[in-house]
Parts: structure tokens; sequence; C-alpha cells
């Protein structure tokens, strides 16, 4: 048999069984449509995790209050033996080399009202440092000046989503708005960024670090942010910023996370969880492999007679063998395509709806998924087709009569 018989072959006995054949289709279609969509997802997931890191650049070490144990608590939960405070973070400036910049980091939440109109958000202490630091821009106005970190005064920088709502339609610049019970005033209004390290900074306002301590009512800073000034001296501040810490606190009571320790770890989880939603699409092709060899094997039941005239005009069982198995893997590679082409038009959508979030299926996953659809058609198509192959002609025929 040639190519074109075998193909004429199958195609023949594929839409003379339509309904039965669009529902195997189907099945390998939505098999490959799951693996293409959830690896879509989870390699989104990761390019915008790490996106959201790498926009800060390559240079950031982070300070956090508590020694991360071996007993399963995270970094700066469950109490440091002693705060991390502006002392320390002057110390860390004056006794680290390579520090390009540093800013400290007070946190809460409060309401931010003007009038009839307030809303609550997250209010971010620090100093004007912080603008490097997490790369941010203005829209409209100035960042908080430089001055001595100790040192409050009652100005606000506000989120772009925070001044559209509090001052619809309006200037906020120098006018005055009230963060709890502090009056401040407007001396800027920061660039859109979005969700930034889980801070929609949009939504959140900026005050001086002292300012921020008092209004919260704490000494212990949330975080402490250095900036190196180039990437070779990551690793070596790490370890003279704890060391140095150490030697405050007479015990090693804080953390530092390197930005590429963090970009690492988070890659190669989110990786982790690609592969496990690959394997759980996958799940769904092997069921349609049962669903073709169903198909198939009912169809070398009802097509017995054919068979036997196959033998008897001259058809060997190599060929026969070979004309079921192509009728499997035709079954496959089609539903294989409608399935990528489904699991694109997916895709689109997503990014349609949501145009920030990197969703795209890695190359791998679609080659994957293509190749386990045609071999499920093969492997699965095995059992049928051997089985066609070993009628006896003669027996065969007589069945048909």
């Amino acid at each position: 048999m040639r190519t074109a018989d075998l193909l004429v072959f199958a195609g023949t006995a594929l839409l003379r069984h339509r309904l039965r054949t669009l529902l195997s289709l189907l099945g390998v279609a939505i098999g490959v449509t799951s693996v293409v969509v959830l690896t879509s997802l989870g390699e989104g997931a990761r390019r915008y995790v790490l996106g959201q890191f790498t926009a800060l650049g390559t240079n950031l070490v982070v300070v956090i209050p508590g020694k991360n144990e071996t007993t399963g608590a995270l970094p700066g939960i469950g109490g440091a033996p002693r705060d991390l405070t502006l002392d320390d973070a002057q110390a860390i400036r004056r006794e680290v080399r390579g520090i390009a910049r540093i800013a400290p980091l007070a946190s809460g939440t409060e309401a931010v009202s003007n009038g009839e109109r307030s809303r609550q958000v997250p209010v971010l202490g620090t100093t004007h440092a912080f603008k490097e630091v997490r790369r941010l821009g203005l829209s409209d106005g100035e960042f908080l000046p430089e001055m001595e970190a100790r040192r409050g005064a009652p100005i606000v920088v506000l989120g772009k989503k925070v001044a559209r709502e509090i001052f619809p339609g309006e200037r906020p610049i120098g006018r005055v708005v009230r963060i709890g019970e502090f009056r401040m005033r407007v001396i800027g209004v920061m660039d859109s960024r979005g969700v930034q390290l889980g801070v929609d900074i949009d939504d959140a306002v900026v005050v001086p670090v002292a300012t921020g301590l008092k209004m919260f009512n704490k000494s212990s800073l949330f975080r402490i942010l250095v900036d190196a000034e180039t990437h070779a001296d990551l690793e070596r501040m790490k370890n003279d910023i704890l060391a140095l810490m150490a030697r405050r606190h007479e015990e090693e009571d804080i953390t530092c996370l390197t930005q590429d320790a963090v970009v690492s770890s988070l890659s190669s989880i989110l990786t982790a969880l690609t592969l496990a939603l690959a394997g759980i699409g996958a799940v769904s092709l092997g069921v349609a492999g049962v669903g073709i060899m169903n198909v198939m094997l009912v169809s070398v039941s009802e097509r017995t007679f054919e068979v036997g005239l196959l033998a008897a005009v001259g058809a060997v069982r190599r060929q026969i063998l070979a004309a079921f198995l192509f009728e499997a893997a035709l079954l496959s590679t089609a539903g294989g395509t409608a399935g990528l082409l489904l699991g694109f038009a997916v895709i689109a959508v997503v990014r349609r709806l949501y145009p920030a979030f990197p969703v795209a299926a890695p190359f791998w996953a679609v080659a994957l998924a293509l190749g386990v659809s045609v071999s499920v058609g093969v492997v699965f198509g095995l059992l049928p087709a051997a089985r066609a192959s070993r009628l006896d002609p003669v027996h065969a025929l007589a069945r048909k009569g």
C-alpha cells in the first residue's frame, strides 16, 4: 500500500462514522488544549513574578527582621529578638562598603481622606532613596526631599489611583489630606506602576520614615532595602550586613535576601509548577488515548469483512497493521492540531483580558503536546491494529456471508 492508499483507507473509515470520530477527536483536542493553556499560565506566572523582581534592578539586598530558622517559620514572622531600627540602617550605611543607596521602610495601613472622600490604603514610611531603589517615577510634583531620617515632616506622595480617587478632576499638589489623625500636605503623585512585590504602588502613599513610625506608634522597621553599587558586591555586602547586625544585636537575628537568590528560588518553584500543570493536562491525553483504542476496537469488529477482503487481494499482515495504525495516528494528529489551535485561541483571549500578564505557550510544551497526542494514537491504536492484522481472511469473509 502506498501512503495515498493508506490515507484514503483511513479517511474513508473515519468519515463513515462521523459522530464517533468527532467525539474521539474532541477528546484529544481537549487534552492538547489543557496542556497548552495550563503550561502557558504557569509560564506566564513565572515571567510575571520574575519581571516584578528584575524591574527593581539586580543589585538589591533586602534586610528582614527575624532569623529564617529550619523550624519552617518565614523571615520576619514570629517575632525578632530585637527590632530592626533606624540606628541599624544608619550603621549599615556607615560601615558596609559598596552601598549606592539605602532605604529604611516602615509599613502600615491607614485611612487617607480629603473632605468626605476617604479610602484605606497602605502607607509606606521611607526616605528619598526609596524612589531610586524601587525605580519609581513621578507624574506630578516631587518625591520626598533628602533629609535626616529621624526628622519627620507632614508631607505625602500619593499613588496614582489614590490621587485620582481622593482628588477627582483636581490637581492634588499643595492640597492637604488627612492620614489617620495626621494632616499632611501633598507634594507629589507617583507614576502608575501597578503591583510591585505584593504592594500596589498606585494604591499606596509614601511619607517620611520618622513620620510613618510615629503614625503607627512603632520603633521597628518593616524592611531595609540596600542597593549595591555593583552586582559583584552583593554576596560580600550580604555577609558584611549579617556580621554587623550580629555584633549590634549580640546574635544573628536578621535575614538578608539577595535578589539573585530570590529570583533563582522562585524560578525553580514556578518551573516545577509549570511542569506539574503540564502533567495534569497530559492525564486528559491518556484518557483520550483510551477513547481512541475503544473506537478502533469497535471499528475492527465492524470491518471484519473489509479486513478479510484486503487479505484476500494480497495485503500482508504488515500492511493491514500499518493501515489501522495510520487511521489511529490520523485521528490523534487531527485532534492534536485542533487542540493547538483552540489552545492558542484561549491564550489570545487571556492576553486581551489581562494584558499585564505575560501568558505564553513554551515551545517545549507545544512540541510535547503535539508529539504526545500523535504517540497516544499510535500506542493505543496498536492493539486494535494488531487484532485486525491477525484476522483469518477465510473466517472474516465467511462472517460477512
